[in-house]
């Protein structure tokens, strides 16, 4: 039967705003190390929410596994972690199967098969494995074992339970190295379906690698991946004084704004007069987004000082930090003199030591130029959310008209991100001692913490106007900075 459509008399739309950007998570570190056989270039970054996921792919001793301890180790915990390779020697091609189910995974699926064949392409060269017996295998690393025979030596197939997936890898390393998809083969059961190996079943095949520079790797990781803040290197072999100062230089010009972490063990760091140490070098380099932190016996201490920086929540109210007077869980306090002390702060290197109140503490919380490190986390936070800000303006409104009204609109999205900042503790009111802007003179109090100006639209260019720029929105902002030092003076009288 016909009916007229209700949509005549009540039309009804619903229009569902775009998604904006998110926020940036400047408390996200990735650890890249070069231990074999976890992650290939590949895929070249995993992330974890916790140690154990980290333990259970890399064990206890692994330099990734020994970083992601004093980084997860700091009260309050940390929660966002990104581990990430670079080949430091030259990696086997390898085919990483699909995930098996539960029930793929169920041994019966196995020992049912007398006679497995698979054909597959390893270094180039067809091979097919036939005549494979399951039916005895105790478990599915003993399936692994019984199909890597027939191999002949050219591969190796292991099972990762955790993961839940075969892994065949070339017995051979290099750019030459490689292992295609399994195929259906022409007779017997087919065991590259079974183990998931098959093009269609989720795996894929990875290359192997010759040599990379640890540059390269934070190139190809920084490539890979826009979510993490802060890197930390982790090899297998200790790099040497000018991969460091390579990799600082790399992250002080890298955008968005990321930071370079690193730890000492160099005696050097200790003497005011070395001028060898790589600590008198990321400072003598001005190197603003690298931070060090010397330690004579706790490798990957400066894990621990950002796995307490990675807790601020730029959300909440009073949240920010500084980092000196802090205590790094898992990390040995140094007995300094105060000449050591000295060179160590003279380099802007710093340091987890002892005091004779008994207590231990972090000292002086900078990068190697000297800027405080809550100044840079707090800042790169600050133009994110400014960033994020005016884009969700510009996407969620029709349009935001060239006028000055429109203009103001801008601004007053810029004023909740610089509330948000103020609530936060990252400034606060005081006395502007920067330029003039607008009708703000050097000298005025801001009594908000901040002020926003921007030119009027009258005043801008016709080219401007017709190219659809807004005019030049300046703000000056007032940071709350930190007391790191007291000095008390008692008069006493009788």
């Amino acid at each position: 039967m016909s009916q007229l459509s209700v949509n005549d008399i009540v039309n009804v739309n619903v229009v569902l705003n775009p998604l904006v950007a998110a926020l940036r998570n400047f408390g996200s570190l990735l650890i890249i190390g070069s231990t074999p056989g976890v992650i290939d270039t590949t895929e070249r970054i995993r992330s974890y929410s916790t140690l154990t996921g980290v333990t259970n792919d890399f064990g206890g001793s692994a330099p990734e596994a020994l970083a992601a301890t004093k980084f997860f180790g700091q009260t309050p915990q940390p929660s966002q972690l990104y581990i990430g390779v670079f080949a430091q020697a030259a990696t086997s091609g390898r085919l990483v199967g699909g995930v098996l189910s539960t029930a793929q995974q169920a041994l019966s699926n196995f020992t049912a098969v007398s006679s497995g064949d698979m054909d597959i392409i390893v270094d180039g060269t067809s091979h097919t494995i036939t005549a494979i017996n399951l039916s005895g295998a105790a478990n599915l690393n003993a399936v692994a074992a019984l199909v890597t025979a027939g191999f002949s030596g050219a591969a190796t197939v292991t099972w990762n339970a955790n993961s839940g997936q075969f892994y065949v890898t070339s017995a051979t390393t290099g750019t030459t190295s490689s292992v295609a998809f399994a195929t259906a083969p022409g007779s017997g059961t087919d065991i590259g379906a079974l183990m998931n190996l098959e093009s269609t079943q989720g795996g894929y095949s990875a290359p192997g690698n010759a040599v990379e520079t640890p540059l390269a790797g934070v190139e190809a990781c920084a490539a890979a991946s826009g979510l993490w803040y802060a890197v930390e290197m982790a090899p297998v072999s200790s790099l040497q004084t000018s991969d460091i100062t390579g990799i600082a230089g790399f992250i002080l010009a890298e955008s968005p704004a990321r930071i370079h972490l690193a730890t000492t063990s160099d005696p050097n760091s200790l003497n005011a007069s070395s001028t060898t140490d790589i600590a008198y070098l990321l400072s003598a380099g001005k190197f603003q987004r690298s931070c060090l932190q010397y330690s004579s016996s706790t490798p990957h201490a400066i894990a621990a000082f950002f796995g307490i920086a990675a807790t601020v929540d730029f959300e909440g109210s009073n949240t920010t930090i500084t980092m000196k007077f802090k205590q790094e869980n898992g990390v040995t306090a140094e007995n300094l003199t105060e000449s050591q002390a000295a060179a160590l702060n003279g380099k802007n290197c710093n340091v987890y030591a002892n005091y004779t109140n008994s207590q231990a503490m972090l000292q002086q919380g900078v990068m190697c130029d000297g800027t405080f490190f809550d100044t840079l986390q707090g800042t790169d936070w600050l133009q994110n959310a400014c960033q994020a800000a005016v884009l969700a303006r510009l996407q969620t409104m029709p349009k935001i008209p060239q006028t000055d009204a429109g203009i103001n609109d801008l601004c007053t999205a810029l004023t909740g991100v610089f509330e948000q900042a103020i609530e936060n503790g990252l400034g606060a009111p005081g006395v502007w001692n920067g330029p003039p802007i607008g009708a703000l003179q050097t000298g005025q109090t801001l009594s908000k913490g901040y002020y926003i100006y921007a030119q009027p639209v009258a005043s801008q260019s016709q080219a401007a106007r017709s190219a659809r720029q807004a005019p030049t929105i300046q703000a000056a902002f007032k940071l709350a900075g930190a007391v790191h030092s007291v000095d008390v003076v008692i008069n006493v009288n009788n």
